[in-house]
């Protein structure tokens, strides 16, 4: 990580990254209003930071005139609350969010970092596809790049994307039948699946869950062959690793769901939205209870959220890591590389 930013001879290696950035974002910006997009500005401060087991939140109280106090905490995404403006009205918005997520922290993670989330009512999730290849080429060609690199990966930022199904990786990458595992109800088939990965090679543990195995044969086979050459587009996750996205039509077993990849980094992931309050209620619950045994403690559900979902219409969001892709575009190999002024880490134990 970046050790004393400020001091002028870091600086100075610094800035062009830090120049590109602020020429994407208006490029971005350009973009998005050419097609009559509106940006809006989400509060930080909500009353759940968001419903994901794995996510960790930063929390904090809010005090009031007489002193009454109230738990807060900073989003994780400005979903909830893009969301609620689609139900108010808005048809067509963006946001260059600032996000916060704990216990995280790493070349491609930083505890505060830009998401770029936008959204459209009433438009297929197919649309946001086509979206994140002219981002990604916008970018490139903004950073006066001809392909996005990481790591000594590289990857055409003009090309067609590679359209694979998760089920399709599975096979080809982990020689894993992952649909064999997954009912018709949706329901999935842990000692199936680790079965195929302990096949494949994967080692698995006593108590790791279907989505656990799941996670790691994506990180260790997939991820990596994901983007190399040219962008790829991973679609159709299995229904359990959708929390708020919409069944897919015509297999009940699938979500409309999928990530955007480059050089085997995600940079973006896409929903068709789900807009079942009842059923969105049921996935929060889920997914609390299992945050509450995995991690002792559970945030609370947005009620708000949830009336407003059930007044949402139809629509497509996508959430793109901004600060990757323009790490991506520019050839750093850190994400603090092009933050301005980087979070300083937490001292070591015992200093």
């Amino acid at each position: 990580m970046t050790l004393n930013w400020w001091r002028p001879d870091i600086h100075e290696d610094r800035r062009p990254r830090l120049i590109a950035r602020g020429a994407i974002i208006r490029a971005f910006r350009a973009w998005f209003e050419a097609r009559d997009f509106v940006e809006v500005e989400t509060a930080a401060l909500q009353v759940s930071p968001g419903n994901e087991t794995h996510l960790h939140a930063f929390a904090t109280e809010i005090i009031g005139p007489a002193g009454e106090r109230a738990s807060l905490y900073l989003h994780t995404s400005p979903e909830f609350a893009c969301k609620k403006l689609l139900a108010a009205g808005e048809r067509r918005i963006f946001d260059f969010a600032r996000v916060w997520r704990n216990r995280e922290r790493g070349p491609l993670h930083h505890p505060e970092f830009t998401m770029l989330e936008w959204y459209r009512a009433e438009e297929p999730y197919e649309t946001l596809m086509a979206d994140c290849a002219a981002l990604v080429a916008l970018a490139a060609e903004t950073a006066g790049a001809k392909t996005l690199e990481f790591r000594g990966l590289a990857c055409d930022a003009f090309a067609e994307p590679l359209r694979i199904t998760v089920a399709e990786a599975f096979d080809r990458f982990a020689g894993i039948e992952l649909l064999a595992t997954v009912a018709s109800s949706g329901n999935a088939d842990r000692a199936a699946l680790a079965s195929a990965a302990r096949a494949a090679g994967v080692r698995t543990a006593e108590d790791d869950s279907w989505s656990d195995i799941f996670s790691r044969v994506l990180v260790e086979r997939i991820e990596p062959r994901l983007g190399i050459g040219r962008p790829a587009v991973l679609c159709e996750y299995p229904i359990v690793e959708a929390a708020l996205a919409r069944p897919a039509p015509g297999d009940p077993r699938l979500a409309e769901r999928f990530e955007l990849y480059a050089c085997g980094v995600e940079l973006a992931n896409c929903f068709g939205e789900l807009t079942d309050a009842a059923e969105q209620r049921r996935r929060f619950e889920a997914d609390m209870a299992l945050k509450q045994r995995i991690y002792g403690e559970r945030y609370p559900i947005d009620e708000d959220f949830l009336a407003a979902l059930a007044q949402m219409p139809p629509a497509s969001g996508a959430a793109l890591g901004f600060d990757r892709l323009v790490m991506l575009a520019t050839a750093a190999t850190r994400i603090d590389d092009v933050l301005w002024t980087p979070v300083a880490p937490p001292p070591p134990p015992g200093a």
